[in-house]
């Protein structure tokens, strides 16, 4: 037998919308033929529910879906909060991403001599101006700054300055203003054992 492809998140139903089983849904995708009338979502990881759509409409930034077999406000009730899953669309554009191919990329951004990288994705947050990648030390960065997705598991960033600090911190930074070379000597009141303080002049590591 093929394998299954896997299910794919694509949304979640928030609550039950009037008493004829209509309900309310969130899209986590910007696909919106996912809930177009005859397409198939899955409600629920453990044990997926097949829902068939019957009809959609725009709603408040969501959608109010009737599903097949879903008609009145328990049975609608009864799908509360349920997390919404659908099969992978066939797509041969190159240009295209798609959430599941992101996740576990490693995200590099080139820098002179070499490249610099900023972690794998665990996530792709859903934004209005452009989706956000969630890397694993933190960072977020905007789809629309990855530069090449060509390289299975490598995808190339061109971010603007300050989007990204650098890991390594400023490194290079000294410690205190009146060190063993300053002007009052080796021997003078604020040599080594002087009261130097804290190492004002390094910022926070990023």
């Amino acid at each position: 037998m093929p394998e299954q492809p896997a299910l794919l998140e694509v949304g979640r139903i928030e609550k039950a919308h009037g008493l004829r089983g209509d309900l309310v849904v969130m899209l986590s995708t910007n696909v919106t033929e996912r809930i177009e009338p005859g397409s198939v979502l899955f409600a629920g990881a453990k044990a997926p529910r097949r829902l068939e759509i019957v009809a959609s409409r725009p709603h408040q930034h969501r959608f109010i879906v009737t599903f097949a077999g879903v008609s009145s406000k328990e049975e609608a009730d009864a799908l509360h909060g349920a997390t919404l899953f659908a099969e992978p669309i066939e797509d041969d554009d190159p240009e295209t991403l798609w959430v599941h191919e992101l996740l576990g990329q490693e995200v590099v951004e080139l820098v002179a001599g070499g490249e610099r990288s900023h972690g794998r994705v665990i996530g792709v947050i859903d934004n209005p101006a452009s989706d956000i990648l969630e890397l694993e030390g933190g960072g977020l960065v905007p789809l629309r700054f990855i530069v090449d997705h060509a390289t299975p598991g490598r995808l190339v960033i061109e971010p603007p300055a300050g989007l990204l600090e650098d890991p390594q911190g400023e490194s290079d930074s000294h410690d205190g203003s009146d060190g063993p070379d300053g002007p009052d000597g080796p021997d003078g009141p604020d040599g080594p054992d002087g009261p130097d303080g804290p190492d004002g002049s390094d910022g926070p590591s990023s």
